[in-house]
């Protein structure tokens, strides 16, 4: 080859392409046969996308090890996508460890709200928060999901409800965009809760008179980038109109829909995102049979949180009957001060266990259907030559490993990768 290439994986026990004919989500019976290569290498190039992915002989033979700056030797190992954790809440200051005793002693999400705690204790500190705290912060936390195998990660605001704190957050969210090697989706979350002392129609006014025109300004100049806008569509906090009104207004800056729908009532929150276009809806724990249809119909991904339904011992999301209706699912760890979970290997494997999804169908959803979520299908997602060298090395003999072993993610991820840099060498290894 005529230019040097900047990594070489090779000799895998197995690659797990995910897809391979450049799907843009996986549904139904895709979802349950995965494309894997037996043997295989994969190439990627300085500009950090895939050049080539294939078995073992035909790679080595197209591409020598000389003509690469760095090669992986991964017999014996697994190489999959890096993981992609479609909702977060990362930016916060403040610790709710308090909340989970009253959780425990049967407290509902609700209840901690009106005591006082919930999302109100989280804004208060936020607010207080020096935008230096929240980035160290927000670091900590990127990089445990890194070495977790997050390579793709969304990242909301929400903890401020009014404009200054909430460009904090956005500029915060931007500053580790900037720095930090983890792909980031900045999601602005105003509508999180009407604030204190403010009413819905106030607190919606305020969005669309105040926020979301400075969020505009600020875009137009290069300053931020957001990619998406997201409402809390619930009982007591915003209802279906002001929800419509707000998404309208952020759809037409050019923001992708990503919202919070039918968590704990059903709202016909995915009705409403299926008639606006939403790319994606989170929660969906009280979602209808008609939401359901709505959501296949118009392409509109289910972003389903087992982890949040665990801590808040809440019905598990319908993922089975979603699956079957053709839904586009997919996952997310819903990190957050109220569900405290870096790990998407501990996401797919209670997505297996509490919402009786296969691992093949919880690895595409935590790969190319969350990907789909954020409008990152065409970059991330699946292991697909002029992609974004996005990959993870398992130091074990099947890719199930990572799923099956609950909690054992620190010890088989090997190397996590991002466009083709190794960002996190784990050299402790084990016995499989």
């Amino acid at each position: 080859m005529s230019e040097n290439q900047r990594l070489l994986v090779k000799n895998a026990k197995q690659v797990v392409l995910i897809c391979r004919n450049r799907e843009k989500f996986l549904n139904k019976d895709g979802m349950k046969s995965l494309s894997v290569i037996e043997n295989g290498s994969v190439v990627i190039g300085r500009d950090g996308l895939i050049k080539a992915v294939g078995p073992a002989e035909t790679i080595s033979a197209q591409y020598p090890e000389s003509s690469c700056d760095h090669v992986i030797d991964a017999t014996d190992m697994c190489v999959l996508p890096g993981l992609v954790d479609a909702h977060t809440h990362p930016v916060w200051a403040g610790d709710r460890v308090h909340e989970f005793a009253m959780k425990l002693a049967g407290a509902s999400y609700m209840d901690v709200h009106r005591a006082g705690g919930g999302i109100h204790f989280t804004v208060e500190h936020t607010r207080a928060a020096a935008a230096s705290e929240l980035l160290d912060a927000l670091t900590r936390r990127l990089q445990r999901m890194l070495r977790a195998g997050t390579t793709l990660v969304e990242c909301k605001s929400g903890y401020g409800l009014e404009l200054q704190t909430e460009v904090k957050m956005l500029e915060v969210i931007e500053a580790a965009r900037r720095s930090l090697p983890i792909n980031i989706s900045s999601t602005y979350c105003g509508a999180h809760a009407v604030p204190k002392g403010r009413t819905e129609a106030e607190a919606t006014a305020d969005i669309l008179q105040v926020q979301l025109p400075r969020l505009k300004e600020l875009m137009s100049a290069g300053t931020l980038q957001v990619d998406n806008i997201d409402v809390f569509c619930e009982r007591g906090v915003f209802g279906l109109s002001s929800t419509h009104r707000i998404l309208q207004a952020g759809r037409d800056m050019g923001l992708n829909i990503n919202f919070h729908g039918d968590e704990l009532h059903p709202m016909n929150s995915a009705q409403l995102g299926a008639e606006l276009g939403a790319l994606a809806i989170s929660h969906l724990e009280e979602v209808t049979d008609e939401g359901i249809v709505a959501m296949a119909t118009a392409k509109t991904a289910a972003i389903l949180l087992p982890t949040t339904a665990y801590i808040l011992r809440l019905p598990q999301p319908r993922a089975r009957d979603m699956l079957d209706a053709g839904v586009i699912v997919a996952l997310g760890s819903d990190f957050n001060p109220n569900a405290f979970c870096c790990s998407m290997p501990i996401v797919m494997h209670l997505a297996c266990v509490n919402m009786r999804m296969s691992m093949s169908e919880a690895l595409a959803a935590a790969t190319i259907n969350a990907a789909y979520a954020l409008g990152r299908a065409h970059t991330h997602g699946s292991l697909e030559v002029n992609k974004h060298g996005d990959l993870l090395v398992l130091n074990c003999c099947r890719w199930e490993h990572l799923i099956y072993q609950l909690g054992g993610h620190q010890e088989i991820l090997r190397y996590v990768v991002i466009k083709g840099n190794i960002v996190h060498d784990n050299d402790k290894t084990m016995e499989m």
